[in-house]
C-alpha cells in the first residue's frame, strides 16, 4: 500500500522539525503597549519650586549689586551660609530675613555634585517659602 502523502506529491513526507526561531513580533507588540501604558499613567508633578533663576544675561540687565549671599551644600547635606556652617532652622531664619528686604541680595547656591537632590530641593523650598525671590545656581555651566 502506498503512503497517501506520496500518492499526491510523489515524495515521502519528512517528519516535522521544531521551529528554532522564536516569533518576536507579539513580544515587541506587548512591550510597546506596556511602555505606552506606563507613560500615560505617570503622575504629573504637582509640586514645583518657582524661583527666578539668574541667567547668563545678568551682567547686561540690572542685577543686585550688593554682596551676594552664598549658600553651599556639602556632599553630606551640611549647609553653610557665606562659609559659616549653619543648621536648617538658622538657614530658614536667614532666608526669612532676606525675604523681608525690599532690595534682596543675590542668593547663590552651590551644591556639591555628590549631594542628594533632596538636600538641594529642601534649601530651594526653604528659600521660596521664606520670601526669597531670586536664586542662582553656581557651577551649572558645566551642564550647558
Amino acid at each position: 500500500m502506498e503512503n497517501i502523502s506520496t500518492a499526491n506529491t510523489g515524495k515521502a513526507s519528512a517528519p516535522a522539525e521544531p521551529m528554532l526561531e522564536m516569533n518576536m513580533t507579539p513580544m515587541i507588540d506587548v512591550m510597546l503597549v506596556l511602555i505606552i501604558m506606563f507613560i500615560m499613567t505617570l503622575p504629573i508633578a504637582q509640586e514645583a519650586v518657582n524661583l527666578n533663576m539668574a541667567g547668563a544675561d545678568c551682567a547686561i540687565v540690572s542685577c543686585n549689586v550688593d554682596k551676594p549671599v552664598r549658600v553651599d551644600i556639602d556632599f553630606d547635606g551640611t549647609v553653610s551660609w557665606n562659609g559659616q556652617v549653619i543648621d536648617r532652622n538658622t538657614l530658614e531664619y536667614r532666608f526669612q530675613q532676606v525675604g523681608k528686604l525690599e532690595k534682596q541680595p543675590d542668593v547663590q547656591l552651590l551644591a556639591n555634585r555628590l549631594t542628594l537632590y533632596k538636600n538641594v530641593a529642601a534649601v530651594m523650598v526653604a528659600a521660596q517659602s521664606r520670601g526669597v525671590k531670586s536664586m542662582g545656581l553656581i557651577g551649572s555651566e558645566r551642564f550647558m
